[in-house]
């Protein structure tokens, strides 16, 4: 995925915290904490996170759905919430459309007139006449104009996505915010549609900003990826670099498969090295790649070795002669899935998952060598 470079931000976010108050006096939870990021114009910008971390909220803040406690939203350089100064722009009065999870298709309504809503109610209405191109315009973008005098409700999933897209649109934003739009639909059409919907957002140049906790969704169409938890930001960069260099446990454990060995540096890293050396159960771990430590790394520090499935070789046998990163291991388990095997090793005490090749002769019980490539081996410091 290409990157957008813009010469100023879309939307900028700094210090958003917002809590919800429990039952009986109990203190308040804090749903997003010191919040803060910046969305490049036209880019496609991804909330990635679980269940409760505080991604929904944060669209909401920007939608103006929900009231933060503390911190600054603008966009396009106008200030729409400050709780500084006092000033909260209403939902209506931001340059916003949002398409929810349930994508709010008014069933009563056919297809055209849901289309047609925002020219006819909306913050840039226009005449009847002018709406109607307009609004058939796009549905011919969108691939529903040979629909646009069906009722609402005989349109399937994906085909309400993309009428409440097509609505959205019409609204003429300067920034879309997606709340889940396809985690309804099943995953053959959630694929079809990830794609369709990223190869709109291209097409209008609108900046988005995405809500899921699919993390295909978020590599797969995302300019930017901001990973969350617990209310708090813990890593934001391009796909590539939250799969490849993950800043923390959490960020490598959510995003995709990792193998995670707990260790510490060991004792032959030098401060100012570009390798970390790790001393784990295993054995001593090369790694070339790393997060930035708090301080220079010292022998005996904690960390964790990230290797991912696909940045493990095996090969048959035992290792014929020391190598960096090469360990004796036994497998205890395969599973063919026709482009390659994925292979459970007991390497000593640890146990790792890997890609085989797809006619890797090996089984259960065989002892193999197990190799881990340096330069795609992650040192974390949490």
């Amino acid at each position: 995925m290409n990157n957008v470079v813009a010469s100023e931000p879309s939307v900028e976010i700094t210090g958003l915290e917002k809590g919800f108050h429990r039952p009986h006096g109990a203190e308040a939870s804090r749903a997003i904490d010191d919040v803060s990021f910046t969305v490049p114009q036209g880019s496609f910008f991804t909330l990635l996170g679980p269940s409760g971390c505080g991604k929904t909220t944060t669209l909401r803040c920007l939608a103006g759905l929900e009231t933060a406690d503390r911190g600054e939203i603008s966009m396009n350089g106008e200030s729409v919430f400050s709780a500084s100064a006092r000033r909260d722009v209403s939902p209506d009065a931001r340059p916003i459309a949002m398409v929810p999870q349930s994508y709010g298709i008014w069933p009563h309504m056919k297809v055209f007139d849901n289309a047609a809503f925002p020219l006819r109610h909306g913050r840039k209405t226009c005449s009847a006449a002018e709406a109607r191109p307009r609004v058939l315009a796009m549905l011919e973008q969108v691939g529903l104009s040979d629909y646009a005098d069906r009722w609402a409700t005989q349109l399937s999933g994906g085909q309400q996505q993309r009428l409440a897209l097509a609505r959205a649109l019409l609204c003429e934003p300067e920034v879309l915010l997606l709340d889940e739009p396809l985690s309804n639909l099943d995953a053959k059409l959630r694929s079809q549609l990830r794609t369709e919907l990223r190869s709109f957002q291209k097409k209008f140049g609108v900046t988005t900003i995405y809500v899921t906790h699919d993390q295909g969704e978020a590599l797969a169409m995302s300019d930017t990826i901001v990973v969350m938890n617990r209310g708090r930001i813990e890593q934001i960069g391009s796909p590539g670099e939250i799969y490849d260099s993950p800043a923390s446990r959490f960020v490598a454990d959510f995003v995709g498969s990792a193998n995670l060995i707990p260790g510490v540096v060991d004792a032959s890293t030098r401060s100012g090295d570009r390798v970390v050396d790790a001393k784990t159960s295993l054995g001593v771990i090369r790694c070339e790649r790393f997060t930035s430590p708090p301080a220079p790394p010292t022998a005996g520090q904690e960390l964790s070795v990230c290797i991912r499935p696909e940045n493990i070789r095996v090969v048959t046998g035992t290792p014929k002669t020391e190598a960096p990163n090469r360990f004796a291991a036994r497998i205890t388990a395969t599973e063919y899935l026709g482009d390659r095997q994925e292979v459970v090793v007991m390497a000593g005490d640890v146990p790792l998952r890997a890609h085989g090749d797809a006619h890797l002769d090996a089984r259960p019980g065989d002892e193999v060598t197990v190799v881990l490539d340096p330069a795609w081996t992650v040192a974390l410091w949490s």
